[in-house]
């Protein structure tokens, strides 16, 4: 085998540094519904057009520029960046610009594969043809206002919530003082449909922390997935300080206690199987 540098997207089909639990060895997942781990995309690549029913998300660590194209929308990518590929939906992704881009994906295959009920299909395109503009289904969807004969579905319509639209959000709740004492100022990221979640089986959130935020302690029977988007700071697991700064992944498994501190004014994105739980009435949440 000659040595060199790294092989293409196209011929890996994928560029990703699986992030694996010590406690699953050799499962390839990060909780025990959930696999996730961090992809590279370079200048000039195509990730060819593919579909599975395994639903996925991006949240996009580094670059800008690159795009993920699902359903006939093709959504440019940005730090911050949350990205819905839900089950079946057709998507490819690319990097016209000059910059390698990096994003946390996570899918719930894991809980699919446990089913047996795992499919998937490649595009005879390496990219789909796209017949929306970029943040069309964000406008259409996420104004307050519906397109008329809008279906009412399990899974959010919106193919990209922007960090420019939510972090202002979160933002002026910490001003106007709505802070969790576990939390911090949080929303959660909804089907603008239903209200409910974006998906199913995953749910995700967005929270600023203030400089100086000491979390009450806090559990739950979702194992979380968090990203620190911005600032700096620690988690306290069971008793293990966990710490983090920009682009940082953690987990808190299922049923851990634990408490955010933040250093400095911080953003945390978080995603769980919390909506898969609250459908079989199996979640709960205490102290």
């Amino acid at each position: 085998m000659e040595s060199g540098g790294l092989i293409t997207a196209e011929e890996a089909e994928r560029r990703v540094l699986i992030l694996e639990n010590p406690a699953l060895h050799g499962e390839s997942r990060v909780t025990n519904t959930l696999f996730a781990g961090i992809q590279m995309i370079m200048p000039g690549e195509v990730a060819p057009a593919h579909r599975h029913v395994s639903s996925a998300i991006r949240f996009v660590l580094d670059g800008e520029g690159a795009y993920t194209a699902v359903e006939g929308e093709k959504a440019f990518m940005a730090p911050g960046d949350f990205v819905i590929t839900a089950n079946w939906a057709p998507h490819d992704h690319g990097n016209p610009s000059k910059k390698p881009m990096l994003w946390l994906d996570v899918l719930d295959f894991p809980a699919v594969n446990f089913y047996e009920a795992s499919f998937a299909e490649h595009s005879d395109e390496a990219t789909q043809a796209t017949t929306r503009q970029d943040g069309d289904s964000l406008s259409f969807y996420g104004s307050g206002v519906l397109p008329d004969g809008t279906a009412t579905t399990g899974r959010t319509p919106v193919i990209n919530y922007t960090y420019a639209r939510t972090r202002p959000i979160v933002e002026r709740m910490m001003r106007a003082g709505d802070i969790d004492k576990r939390h911090g100022a949080r929303v959660r990221y909804a089907n603008p449909v239903t209200g409910g979640p974006v998906l199913p089986t995953m749910g995700a959130n967005l929270a600023m922390l203030p400089k100086g935020f000491q979390g009450e302690p806090y559990r739950s029977t979702d194992g979380t997935i968090f990203v620190c988007a911005e600032g700096q700071g620690t988690t306290t697991v069971d008793g293990k300080v966990l710490e983090w700064g920009p682009q940082d992944v953690f987990v808190v498994p299922s049923w851990k206690r634990y408490a955010h501190h933040a250093q400095k004014e911080s953003v945390l994105f978080s995603i769980s199987d919390r909506p898969a739980q609250q459908a079989l009435g199996i979640w709960r949440e205490g102290q």
